[in-house]
């Protein structure tokens, strides 16, 4: 009778393995009606609490019906555009961009009307066609302005019917992973006519596709036409508005996680796209262009806002569906995502959401096979209705308060099928046995329990493995006094730093490093991992001497800006780098909801003790022993001292990278690295006339060098003069420590 009841246990449960393994295998292959079902689900969240509207510096311009009433059909003349363009700047307008396209010649500029009317006099035809066209005007009008155009994209190549230019790449930088195989990519875009094009400030892409049921719910903040990075018009008309720097792209493994664009980081899903929380649609954000031509409106209205110029006019059906239930002007979608981003309210449908919520299902699952056959129908299924309320519940409490949107649906799905599955078929068989069981796993079904399943962060493996590394560490010399230079003017602190933080970053990247983190003014790299790099020390250093050329160039660059306007008090940028190469652990690491790829190790901690050590020495590049031993024959380096860094007991052999090869082999490096030797060797066998001598001699060495050995000659001198007067005695070890981090 045992060995029966455990094979009819068995029978049932491969049946619920069966349903388990069938719905995890629908989960991946992810049918459009599965899709359709989840979105539908997020879209009821939105319903039942839409976006509360924080006041934002966003303004719509809408051709509505009022404007055509009032000033005629569309397209109207681009000299009335040029007016508008004109009176949004005068009223303080910050950025203006269309979510409208120019890309064919005005009808009624003079030209064309001196053509189209051939009976009109020969002198008024010569007049007319001596006249500029109207997007000459329009041009002039946004070059006195910050102006983004619009652009679209066609289904191919074939089907742009519109004056053929050259795609444009959006300015960028790059962490991680090449982006381009990930983000949406459009075969060719519909541009403005080329005057119009030359005379913007940017350039944004207003296209956004809707989901296959005709939902609006992703927008592509990035994306990819003819192998060329583009943005978005939403996240243009940000990057214009704070200065037209370059955006960063950071990739991971599975696709993009995030941009930062105006010092603001928005995370997106693995194609670049990110999920607005719309509110209901606010009147108040809507200005009619009628209102700006003939100069009704409200100045506060636009001064010191972002302009988004669209159309809610019914005839010109620029009408879109949203997740609210509601169908809105394109334009109201675009301002939308503008402020969600301003706002920080972007929803976020994070890549790894799929992982936790097939963990989260095969782990419950798992115990609804091991639980239904021994509880009643009843239990069964009011348990299943209970899984199911708690996992919608948990669905959405993490959309109202965090706007991380988890899919309830498939696991209700899942859950229900498991359930109704197996209680039919131990329904009429099991029903006494379940009784009898039911007292003893009844303790088993308490809500703590099912908290821990739904949640289950454990089955997220972190760590990592140990790898030889190279670390480098940049820090920014007297950055708060550049801080301090700019408290007036913070929007210009926050350029400069995406500025040097750029030309900082590149140098790293093209030479195949990783960068870990931005430290506020600090980066922190590492290479060999993840992907192998024989060279790594040599590259490392390599990195280290370009970002000095770069830091170099950007000051003089700085210097000539800032004396032509006279606006601002230059400081010069000065930086101190660190390497260190050992053995490292490497990977995910960080908590259970959050974390990264990183390094960890006593390596890391040395690196970043020796980029503290660059300001002492006054010597901008710092290396360990093994950094500098793995590129002795390669570059130009040399010792400087042993020291015990704070927080470490061990002395480490430090040194000094001085420049690339053509350094190395040149007469004068060897003469100084020779002389230095000497100095460092009289040094620490307290023979200090000799050290003293040999200090002598290689000031001029490094002059000729155009090293500045100043302070590291300087700080020599200054020991030197305290032992003599106060000798080490004969247990002195040579060994500086190092106060200071």
């Amino acid at each position: 009778m045992k060995k029966w009841r455990l094979w009819k246990y068995s029978l049932e449960r491969l049946l619920g393995l069966s349903l388990l393994a069938a719905l995890i295998a629908l989960r991946f292959f992810d049918p459009q009606i599965l899709e359709n079902v989840r979105n539908q689900s997020f879209d009821f969240y939105q319903q039942i609490k839409p976006r509360e509207a924080k006041p934002q510096p966003i303004a719509i311009v809408d051709l509505d019906e009022q404007s055509l009433r009032q000033y005629g059909q569309w397209p109207w003349p681009r000299t009335r555009i040029a007016e508008l363009i004109d009176k949004l700047t005068q009223l303080g307008a910050v950025t203006i961009a269309f979510d409208i396209i120019f890309s064919e010649p005005d009808r009624l500029s003079p030209k064309l009307i001196a053509d189209d009317n051939s009976k009109l006099p020969n002198d008024v035809v010569e007049a007319l066609r001596a006249l500029p066209d109207n997007e000459i005007a329009m041009a002039k009008s946004m070059r006195k302005s910050r102006v983004i155009v619009g652009q679209t994209s066609v289904r191919s190549e074939e089907d742009n019917q519109v004056e053929t230019q050259e795609i444009r790449d959006a300015p960028h930088a790059k962490i991680g992973n090449d982006p381009t195989g990930f983000l949406t990519s459009l075969p060719d875009l519909v541009q403005n006519m080329s005057v119009l094009e030359d005379a913007a400030s940017g350039r944004g892409v207003f296209s956004v596709r809707p989901d296959p049921d005709g939902i609006y719910r992703r927008v592509p903040l990035v994306m990819l036409v003819q192998d060329k990075i583009r943005l978005a018009l939403s996240i243009e008309l940000l990057r214009v508005a704070t200065g037209g720097e370059s955006f960063l792209i950071k990739t991971n493994e599975v696709g993009i996680e995030n941009i930062v664009v105006a010092n603001q980081k928005i995370t997106t899903d693995e194609r670049g796209r990110v999920w607005p929380y719309f509110s209901s649609i606010n009147s108040s954000r809507r200005i009619s262009i009628a209102s700006i031509l003939d100069g009704t409106v409200d100045p506060v209205r636009v001064r010191g806002h972002l302009v988004l110029i669209g159309t809610s006019a019914t005839g010109l059906e620029d009408y879109r569906a949203i997740p609210l239930g509601t169908q809105v002007p394109g334009v109201e979608i675009h301002a939308q995502v503008l402020e969600n981003i301003l706002s920080g309210q972007l929803l976020t449908r994070s890549s790894l959401a799929i992982a936790y919520e097939i963990v989260a299902v095969t782990l419950i699952g798992l115990f609804i096979i091991w639980l239904v056959p021994i509880v009643s129908a009843v239990v069964a299924f009011v348990s299943a209705g209970t899984f199911i309320a708690i996992t919608i519940a948990i669905s959405y409490w993490y959309f109202a308060n965090e706007r991380l949107l988890f899919d309830a649906s498939w696991p209700t799905i899942t859950f229900a099928t498991l359930f109704i599955g197996m209680a039919t078929a131990n329904y009429m068989r099991e029903e006494r046995e379940r009784q009898q069981i039911r007292g003893a796993f009844g303790q088993y079904l308490s809500p703590a329990l099912v908290d821990q399943l739904s949640d289950d962060p454990t089955k997220l493996v972190l760590g990592g493995e140990t790898r030889e590394l190279s670390l480098l560490f940049m820090d920014v010399r007297g950055f708060t006094a550049i801080s301090e230079s700019y408290k007036e003017h913070p929007q210009g602190l926050t350029q400069l730093m995406n500025r040097f933080l750029t030309v900082l970053s590149q140098p790293i990247l093209e030479q195949n490093g990783t960068i870990d983190k931005y430290m506020g003014d600090a980066i922190m790299a590492f290479w060999n991992a993840p992907v192998n790099e024989k060279e790594h020390a040599y590259k490392a250093c390599i990195s280290s001497l370009k970002m000095m050329e770069n830091v170099k160039q950007l000051n003089e660059t700085r210097k000539q800006e800032l004396s032509e306007s006279d606006s601002e008090t230059w400081l010069e940028i000065n930086i101190g780098i660190g390497i260190n190469t050992g053995d490292c652990v490497v990977g995910n690491m960080g908590s259970d909801n959050r974390f990264d790829y990183t390094a960890l190790g006593d390596t890391v901690n040395l690196a970043s003790r020796l980029e503290g050590q660059s300001k002492p020495y006054g010597l901008p590049i710092v290396l360990g022993d093994a950094t500098a031993k793995a590129v002795e024959e390669r570059l130009a380096t040399f010792e400087i001292d042993i020291i015990r860094v704070k927080g470490k007991n061990e002395p480490v052999r430090i040194y000094a990278l001085a420049g690339d090869e053509g350094m190395l082999d040149s007469d004068d490096f060897t003469a100084m690295r020779a002389m230095n030797k000497t100095l460092l060797s009289s040094y620490r066998n307290q023979d200090w006339i000799s050290a003293y001598e040999a200090l002598e001699l290689m000031e001029p060495l490094g002059e000729k060098l155009n090293l500045n050995l100043k302070n590291y000659l300087f700080l020599y001198e200054t020991r030197i003069s305290e032992f003599r007067e106060n000798p080490p005695g004969n247990t002195w070890d040579g060994v500086y420590t190092a106060t200071s981090k």
